[in-house]
């Protein structure tokens, strides 16, 4: 059930993106792997301290 719910909205997402401007994508996608990549070093630091 998580696979179908994950799929569908990879495509809801993957369908918005199409609709969108190059420079608003662009955006989005630099926001998410900003987010992303804070997320990793947060975890990362926290595994070291404790």
């Amino acid at each position: 059930m998580s696979l179908v719910l994950l799929l569908l909205g990879m495509g809801i997402l993957m369908g918005t993106a199409a609709h969108t401007s190059l420079t608003v994508f662009t955006l989005a996608a630099i926001g998410i792997a900003a987010w992303l990549l804070a997320f990793a070093v947060r975890e990362r630091l926290g595994r070291r301290r404790g």
